[in-house]
């Protein structure tokens, strides 16, 4: 387990400090879902995207504008 990952009662912490208390059943899926999206949002955030251009730019249909 990283220093980053969700440990189980973290998990139930963080989960009744937003309102949301967990049973017990619930608690292992919860956290393991949590530490997935949070290595997900970890490699997005190492993506260089450089020039790409925000989403407004793509209409439906896949043209960008630039290239119209």
């Amino acid at each position: 387990m990283t220093a980053a990952e969700l440990t189980p009662q973290e998990g139930a912490r963080w989960a009744l400090r937003a309102g949301l208390p967990l049973t017990g059943d619930r608690l292992a899926a919860v956290t393991a879902t949590a530490n997935h999206i949070h290595s997900v949002v970890g490699v997005l955030r190492e993506l260089d995207l450089g020039q790409t251009p925000p989403a407004p730019h793509y209409p439906p249909g896949g043209t960008s504008r630039a290239a119209l």
